[in-house]
């Protein structure tokens, strides 16, 4: 009988998010017995309360967006009447429950056994499930089935239970007048103002939503500038169309405490001038960045422990593994340099997947791994920005180009930036930051650029299609290249 069949699989992973369910695919792909647990549903909060549902929510809010810009800069007489929240949200949903299937589709087909329970660790290959069903096979549809049931992992157990909100001491969310993002995104109706704590990515996400939504909208990030891991000037430039968009930027500053009203929230900030003020809004969004899960899985049976954040941090972070052999770690639970990303988790699983198989596989490249903030404008990054390059001791040549400066981005109207960071005197490529519309699916050629070593004459030589925001990128290469064109 096929150990799938079994409660001893050859690979048991505990959560199914983009990490989870990624290891469970690669590793029955290379013929392995896989169980995944989840207690939720496939595709974790990436699919059902992040990634996903907040793209689609920002498409909408990009095409509010372009009726406002059709009228204002292109003589296109056009309205908005309304928006009607109730069929955007069926809109998102629609997408989220075909993406879900779409992943138990997959699931079914690699013949994985998906087992819905909360898994708990009883030693270092074992593992306890409650609710799980005894007669699941491979790939049978998830659901709820009474009793507690018993596996036993023959070559590894995988961790991918993800992370939730955090929230600040003092600072209860309440779902209403306090939420998390969690919750902004399944609220019953769009508020009137927000006051936005937290810049960034998910902070300023939701910050450029609900501008464009209509929303008044106060963003307060505690550290000296929003976005603080992404280069300077990246959040320069990033703070400067938020606030063209009308947002109130306020970074440098703290929250002090906050009322909830019968209408709202009263809250008081210190700004970075030390001023106190007083903002108002229907809501207040707490995203002040997430926190890994842990609790209830029984890590110390299985002789495991968490650092002071809650990280479960590997011994060896070529192979994710954890100072247990044969359990390793993917997805949210991982400490820095892994970046709590879902396309970062998605290179984790294969190589785990791959390890558990005894095949050789590379270690994940974080610094390899794009970033995008996908508000308007939008930010991408791959590699160093100028300071960590710097701090590093390395020498380097810089080179910034404004989108402007090409057509395509005097057409497009939002402002950004090109800025490449090299190793000094043509040397390889160290980092691109990008800032302006459609980053986001520009930023594929500058992590090859980054993860091949390549050096400015590298890329030079290609050729960027003219008109295009890429051909930005084009032409910064041909000037550290020494070719320079448009750039003197």
């Amino acid at each position: 009988m096929s150990t799938q069949a079994t409660n001893t699989p050859d690979v048991l992973v505990i959560g199914g998010g983009t990490g989870g369910y990624a290891t469970a695919l690669r590793a029955a792909s290379l013929g392995l017995g896989v169980v995944l647990v989840e207690r939720d549903k496939v595709g974790g909060t990436c699919l059902h309360r992040g990634c996903i549902p907040s793209k689609a929510m920002l498409h909408a809010a990009e095409l509010v967006d372009g009726i406002a810009e059709a009228r204002e800069r292109w003589g296109v007489k056009a309205t908005l009447d309304s928006v009607d929240w109730a069929a955007l949200v069926a809109t998102r949903d629609d997408i989220v429950a075909r993406n879900h299937k779409g992943v138990e589709a997959h699931l079914a087909h690699a013949g994985v056994r998906v087992v819905r329970g909360s898994a708990r660790l009883t030693g270092p290959r074992t593992v306890r499930v409650e609710g799980a069903p005894t007669d699941s096979a491979p790939g049978a549809p998830e659901g709820p089935a009474p009793g507690v049931h018993d596996f036993t992992a023959r070559r590894g157990i995988v961790l991918a239970t993800g992370s939730r909100p955090r929230t600040l001491p003092g600072l209860v969310p309440d779902g209403r007048r306090v939420v998390t993002s969690d919750d902004a995104l399944f609220a019953p109706e769009l508020p009137a103002s927000v006051l936005v704590l937290g810049g960034g990515a998910i902070g300023v996400e939701y910050a450029s939503f609900h501008r464009s939504m209509g929303a008044e909208v106060t963003l307060v990030e505690a550290a000296e500038r929003i976005v603080p891991l992404e280069d300077a000037d990246v959040s320069r430039h990033l703070t400067r169309g938020l606030k063209k968009r009308g947002i109130d930027v306020q970074a440098g500053a703290r929250l002090l405490d906050a009322d909830v009203l019968e209408n709202g929230v009263r809250a008081r900030v210190r700004t970075a001038r030390g001023e106190t003020r007083t903002v108002e809004a229907e809501r207040l969004l707490v995203a002040v960045g997430r926190a890994p899960v842990t609790e209830g899985l029984g890590l110390a049976a299985a002789g495991l422990t968490t650092d002071g954040r809650g990280f479960v941090v590997p011994a060896d972070w070529k192979r994710l593994e954890t100072a247990v052999p044969g359990v390793h770690v993917v997805g949210d639970l991982l400490p820095p340099p892994s970046l709590g990303l879902a396309h970062a988790s998605f290179a984790e699983a294969l190589m785990v997947a791959e390890t558990l198989a005894g095949l050789p596989s590379a270690p994940v490249d974080y610094a390899a791994v794009p970033r995008v903030t996908y508000s308007a404008p939008q930010t991408a990054s791959v590699g160093l920005s100028e300071a960590e390059a710097r701090a590093r001791g390395r020498a380097v040549d810089v080179d910034t180009m404004p989108l402007t400066a090409v057509a395509k981005g005097m057409v497009h109207g939002q402002g950004g930036m090109v800025k490449v960071v090299t190793e000094a005197g043509g040397g390889q490529v160290l980092g691109v930051h990008l800032v302006g519309p459609h980053v986001s699916e520009m930023i594929a050629e500058s992590q090859l650029i980054v993860g091949w070593d390549a050096e400015p004459s590298d890329v030079a030589r290609h050729v960027h299609a003219h008109p295009t925001l890429s051909e930005a990128v084009g032409e910064v290469f041909l000037t550290l290249a020494g070719r320079g064109l448009h750039q003197q």
